[in-house]
């Protein structure tokens, strides 16, 4: 059944989002916007996917440290594409040409 490389990227892909969006696993290019007394500061750490579905942290802990918003940059983007995406298509794509060598 995983023989077939759409399958293989699909279930593969389905897992990787799973554990990147259930799990705080801090991997992806992010950044805090943090309000304090004297103004907003940008704050760049490495965050996880979870927190965009709400999972992997704590509401209260975000407002006892004053961040206002976080949000993933430009390479956290690109990060989290190959992970899910770019990853199971080069296996997918491997696992067609091997096939087709067969062949």
């Amino acid at each position: 059944m995983l023989r077939k490389p759409i399958v293989l990227f699909s279930v593969l892909a389905f897992v990787l989002a799973c554990l990147f969006f259930l799990l705080p696993i801090n991997v992806f290019d992010g950044g805090l916007i943090v309000e304090d007394g004297f103004g907003e500061y940008l704050d760049e750490r490495p965050i996880s996917l979870s927190y965009f579905i709400g999972m992997g942290y704590d509401s209260q802990d975000l407002i006892e440290n004053n961040v206002k918003d976080f949000y993933l940059t430009t390479k956290g983007v690109v990060m989290a594409f190959v992970f899910i995406l770019g990853f199971p298509a080069l296996l997918a794509y491997r696992m067609h040409l091997k096939s087709t060598k067969k062949d």
